[in-house]
């Protein structure tokens, strides 16, 4: 097991863990378009469906166990508390084998109510309810080893479970629809996302198989700590079960309001199509459009900043109950930087060539242009989600876990209003769904921010964190625009020109980036593969001098000269 001393800055951790959070959405894409033709649009309403249920349930019975363990593990390990660290580890199992346990066999009875009015879904929905049983203690054998530091763990188990789920969803879906091949279209799309969910099963068991062997293997160094350890409070298994439950309850209600959302607009939007006659078959259609295409792409930058966030709360956590407020405050700026940095530009670039890039990914014709017209006014959404997970993550860390249940729920109070209006008296349709995810992740937004900046006393810098890095991806966004417009009049392949755009397009930004002093050379080091990134820089003359180091230079000279006129040198 890693020590987390041995590594410079949790930004590092934190690369590891985004690399493997976006190849998994990548791998979740890739897989999606061929799951798609088998089981088609309808089937994918239903397995939406089911998979929105889930995740509601997931997410109350283990989904923040990852964090809010690694935040209780990380504490005690800042004083060396070895041996309290395992207590709190062993009483998490306990925690999620009883927790887990009781949700997943109330999903599969409860599954006809669940649903509501989509009962062709409970197929799906019975057949995920014992992947949440496995789920939670996947979530505390990676909450334990990122309390030790290490992502590296997490993000190959995290690999290794999406890979399983597309070959197993693929697999099973086409054999369940094989099975009842002689059955109306309905039938076979039941089917059909009933062995998506599948898919979904067989990767998180193949994930905690993976994280229990990596426990095993550290089992040795874990023993010697804790007989090493000789600090003078031992706490009782009663004690414990008291921290986890006042800590993974608020963070329980923070990420269930704040990801509930999704399972709140489904049914509203239901409701609504429902109230004003529309075909039942057509709105779950649409809506797996909505839900299954433009947010899953969407997903993919925000990924990062679930991956930052699951960085960020150790470090925070450790250093702000050791009195640390500077250290806090830095790890914070410098997440929000790497966080902005990754989607500021994602976002420009998904709304200036949102077709292409649904193209690229879903490439069926009868669903691209709703699709990409969704994925362009969820643009936004990106840079708001992103920052709001991210901020709710640091309050969390530093002992504000219940101040952001406060601020989702004002915030899904108000998208709803928002939305039942939209939805009732215009005619926007999916529409109404993007502007009120927009609505609130604004409102998260601006409440943690207040939030943040009165508890840490923390400013951000606007134009570093936010100004510069836009500046830099609006360049970037004409230059794609216009190379990949350019390109496809001679070139009529539009998988490859997006390709070669998004590459010239990823080199302007960084560029700009550099030129306009949007990183600096200390920053870029603590980037994954900083030192390749630096020399690279430096042999573009993009980092030859930096106006921060001529200035320090200025000052020091400037010093000196001063001293020679008082006479201190000769």
């Amino acid at each position: 097991m890693e020590d987390p001393k041995k590594k410079s800055t949790f930004v590092f951790q934190a690369g590891i863990l985004a690399a493997a959070g976006m190849l998994v959405k990548v791998i979740g894409l890739l897989y999606r378009s061929p799951l798609l033709s088998i089981i088609g649009i309808e089937g994918n309403g239903y397995y939406n469906a089911a998979i929105n249920i889930y995740t509601i349930i997931l997410l109350i019975s283990s989904y923040s166990i990852p964090s809010a363990i690694s935040k209780v593990i990380a504490q005690r390990l800042a004083f060396k508390e070895y041996r309290n660290a395992q207590r709190v580890f062993v009483c998490a199992l306990l925690y999620v084998l009883v927790v887990g346990g009781a949700a997943s066999v109330l999903t599969f009875v409860g599954a006809p109510f669940l649903v509501g009015k989509n009962q062709n879904a409970v197929v799906a929905l019975r057949v995920l309810s014992p992947t949440i049983f496995f789920s939670g203690f996947l979530g505390v054998l990676r909450g334990f080893f990122q309390a030790h530091g290490s992502m590296v763990h997490t993000s190959i188990s995290q690999v290794i479970e999406q890979i399983l789920n597309a070959a197993v969803s693929i697999l099973a879906a086409k054999l369940l629809i094989g099975f009842v091949r002689d059955g109306d279209a309905t039938t076979r799309a039941i089917y059909g996302s009933a062995g998506s969910a599948l898919g979904t099963g067989a990767g998180v068991l193949i994930g905690l198989l993976f994280m229990f062997g990596m426990y095993r293997l550290n089992s040795g160094v874990i023993k010697r700590r804790v007989a090493r350890d000789k600090s003078w409070h031992e706490e009782s298994y009663k004690e414990i079960f008291k921290v986890i439950f006042t800590i993974v309850t608020p963070f329980i209600l923070s990420t269930f309001i704040y990801n509930c959302t999704t399972v709140v607009n489904m049914t509203i939007y239901y409701h609504v199509m429902d109230y004003k006659k529309v075909d039942a078959i057509l709105a779950n259609n649409h809506y797996g459009i909505f839900s299954g295409l433009a947010v899953a792409v969407v997903n993919i930058p925000i990924a990062i900043a679930s991956a930052m966030s699951s960085a960020i709360i150790p470090g925070v956590a450790a250093s702000y109950v050791k009195g640390t407020v500077a250290q806090t405050r830095k790890q914070v700026t410098r997440a929000i930087q790497m966080t902005m940095l990754i989607a500021i530009p994602a976002a420009v670039g998904i709304a200036v060539l949102p077709r292409p890039i649904m193209q690229f990914i879903f490439p069926q014709k009868e669903s691209l242009d709703i699709a990409s017209g969704l994925l362009a006014a969820l643009s936004v959404t990106v840079v708001l989600y992103s920052l709001s997970t991210l901020t709710n993550a640091v309050l969390q860390g530093i002992g504000k876990v219940n101040t952001p249940v406060i601020h989702a729920s004002i915030a899904l109070v108000i998208q709803m209003a928002g939305l039942v209006a939209l939805l009732r008296y215009t005619d926007l349709d999916l529409y109404a769904l993007a502007a009120a995810n927009a609505i609130y992740s604004f409102v998260m937004c601006v409440l943690n921010h207040l939030s943040v900046r009165k508890h840490l006393e923390y400013r951000m810098d606007v134009v570093k964190l936010f100004l510069k890095p836009l500046f830099a991806a609006v360049i970037m966004g004409a230059a794609v625009f216009g190379v990949y417009h350019g390109l496809i009049l001679l070139i009529p392949i539009s998988r490859v020109v997006l390709l070669i755009a998004i590459g010239i397009g990823v080199c302007v930004y960084g560029a700009v980036l550099l030129l306009i002093g949007g990183v600096s050379r200390e920053e870029l080091l603590a980037f994954p593969r900083g030192y390749t990134l630096v020399h690279i820089a430096e042999k573009l003359h993009l980092l030859s001098d930096e106006p921060e180091s001529r200035k320090k230079r200025r000052r020091r000279k400037k010093k000196k000269r001063r001293k020679k006129e008082r006479g201190f040198y000769e």
